[in-house]
C-alpha cells in the first residue's frame, strides 16, 4: 500500500488541501531529513538523562499518593523536586503545581532575592511584556507591588544587532547595587534568535570577572530539553520556568519551577507560601503522577514541537519570508517567528492554526486586551491544557512588523498539520504563491 498517497487523499478529502501543498510541504522536509534527524537524537540522549534522574531518586508509586491539607511530608513532591534538580544540573529545585504561570515562578525568583535599593540590570533586552508589568515599567501597574513599588532599580542592556551581548555596555552598566542580573533566554515577542547556551557561559564568566557575587538569572520558559544542559549547569544562579511549556510534556495542567543554588530557591519558597514556612507546606493533591509522567515525556514532545518549527521555517523562507530563527540554525527555544508583514497576514495564520486544532478547532481567535501586555494579542491554542504552549500554538501582538509566533505539538504530525493548513488559508487569501 502507498501510505504516502493515502496521506494526500485524506487531506485534500477530509481538510481540503490542495494538492500542490502537500507536494510542496512534502519535498521541503525531504530536503531537511538529516536536521530533523538531529533533533530526534537530542530528545534521545534527554530521554535516558530522565529515566536515569528517576532511577537514582528511587522513585516508586508511593510517591504517587495523594497529599492533602498543609501537605507536610509529601513525599511525591519532594521526588519531584529532586528528580528536577537532577535533570536540570541544579542544586535545588521548587517545582509547584501553587506556581500557576512562567510569568509567577519569575516573579518569585526576583521578588525572593531582590530588596528595596538593589539594582536590577536586564541584559538581553526587554523582557517579555507581562516581566515588564511585573518590575513596573511603562506604570500600568503603579502601586499593585511591582518591583518600583518596593524600592527595587532597574537598567536595561540591548543585545548588539548581530544578537549578542554588549559586553562593554554590561559591564559599565554594573554598580555596587547591582544584585542581580537577568538574561531572557528565549525570543520572547521579538525579532532574534534565543541565547545559546555557549554565549550565556561566556557572559556569565565576563560578569563574575567583574562582581563573583552577582546573582545570574535566567528566564527559561520555551528552552528546556534544547541542549545538553541548562543554564544552572554552566554557571547561572538560578532559572525558572512553567510546567506548561516544555517540561510538562503535555500532561502537567499547570505549575511551575524554579531551580538553582539551594539558597536561593529557599528564598523562592518563602515568597511562595511565607517566610518560615516556605517549601514545607503546599499540598499536591495527586497530582505528583501526571508531574512526573510529563517530564518523562518531555524530551520526545519538545523533539517534535522543534520538528515541526524547523519544517515551518524551511517552508515559509522558500516562499520569500523572514523567518527567525533560519531552519538550520542552532536553536535554543522552541519558537518559530515569522515576519508575515500584515495584521490580515497574522489573523489568517492564527485562524488556521486554531483550524488544526483537536480541541476548539471552530473557534475563531481575535485580537484582545490581555492582561499584562501592551498591545492586542491574537492567540490559537486549541489545546488539552488551557495555554499550554508546548500544544501547538500560534500568537502575536498586533503591532508592526506583524510577527507572528509559532510554537509547540505534542507529535510533529500535527504540528504539520498546522503548517498545512496555514498554507492553505494564505493561498486563498492570494497571500502566497506556490
Amino acid at each position: 500500500m502507498n501510505k504516502k498517497k493515502d496521506i494526500k487523499d485524506y487531506l485534500e478529502k477530509e481538510f481540503n488541501i490542495d494538492p500542490t501543498i502537500i507536494d510542496f510541504v512534502e519535498s521541503i522536509e525531504g530536503e531537511i531529513l538529516d536536521s530533523l534527524e538531529a533533533l530526534d537524537l537530542m530528545g534521545e540522549l534527554h530521554q535516558y538523562r530522565v529515566i536515569k534522574a528517576m532511577q537514582k531518586a528511587g522513585l516508586s508509586d508511593r510517591h504517587f499518593a495523594v497529599a492533602t491539607g498543609y501537605g507536610y511530608d509529601d513525599i511525591g513532591r519532594e521526588i519531584i523536586e529532586k528528580i528536577y534538580a537532577d535533570v536540570f544540573g541544579a542544586e535545588d529545585a521548587l517545582v509547584r503545581p501553587h506556581i500557576s504561570s512562567g510569568t509567577h515562578a519569575i516573579s518569585l525568583a526576583l521578588y525572593g532575592v531582590l530588596r528595596p535599593g538593589d539594582h536590577l540590570l536586564a541584559i538581553s533586552g526587554s523582557p517579555y511584556d507581562t516581566i515588564r508589568t511585573v518590575i513596573g515599567l511603562g506604570g500600568k501597574s503603579q502601586g499593585e507591588g511591582t518591583l518600583k513599588d518596593f524600592g527595587v532599580s532597574y537598567g536595561q542592556i540591548e543585545l548588539l544587532e548581530n544578537g549578542g551581548f554588549d559586553e562593554c555596555a554590561i559591564l559599565k552598566a554594573m554598580t555596587p547595587k547591582t544584585k542581580m542580573i537577568y538574561l531572557q533566554r528565549s525570543t520572547g515577542y521579538s525579532w532574534r534568535k534565543a541565547l545559546t547556551m555557549d554565549a550565556i557561559k561566556k557572559i556569565i564568566l565576563k560578569i563574575r570577572l567583574v562582581n563573583k557575587d552577582v546573582i545570574i538569572f535566567v528566564d527559561n520558559c520555551y528552552g528546556e530539553f534544547l541542549d545538553s544542559v541548562e543554564p544552572v549547569a554552566i554557571g547561572a544562579d538560578l532559572m525558572a520556568g512553567s510546567l506548561i511549556k516544555n517540561p510538562g510534556g503535555g500532561l502537567a495542567p499547570t505549575g511551575g519551577y524554579v531551580a538553582g543554588r539551594s539558597d536561593l530557591v529557599h528564598l523562592a519558597a518563602c515568597r511562595l507560601a511565607a517566610p518560615g514556612v516556605a517549601r514545607e507546606t503546599g499540598a499536591t493533591l495527586g497530582i505528583n503522577r501526571t508531574f512526573l509522567q510529563g517530564l518523562f515525556l518531555a524530551p520526545t514532545i519538545v523533539a517534535q514541537a522543534l520538528k515541526s518549527a524547523v519544517l515551518l521555517a524551511a517552508c515559509y523562507k522558500k516562499l520569500g519570508y523572514a523567518v527567525c530563527p533560519d531552519a538550520m540554525d542552532y536553536r535554543s527555544d522552541i519558537i518559530q517567528s515569522v515576519r508575515l508583514g500584515t495584521p490580515e497576514g497574522v489573523k489568517v495564520f492564527c485562524k488556521a492554526i486554531q483550524e488544526a486544532a483537536p480541541v476548539d478547532s471552530r473557534v475563531t481567535p481575535e485580537p484582545w486586551a490581555m492582561p499584562g501586555y501592551d498591545d492586542p494579542i491574537i492567540m490559537a491554542a486549541g489545546a488539552f491544557i488551557q495555554g499550554s504552549s508546548i500544544e501547538l500554538s500560534a500568537d502575536a501582538p498586533m503591532r508592526e512588523p506583524y510577527i507572528v509566533y509559532f510554537q509547540g505539538g505534542l507529535t510533529h504530525y500535527h504540528g504539520k498539520l498546522g503548517l498545512i493548513l496555514s498554507l492553505q488559508r494564505l493561498l486563498e487569501k492570494d497571500m502566497i504563491q506556490l
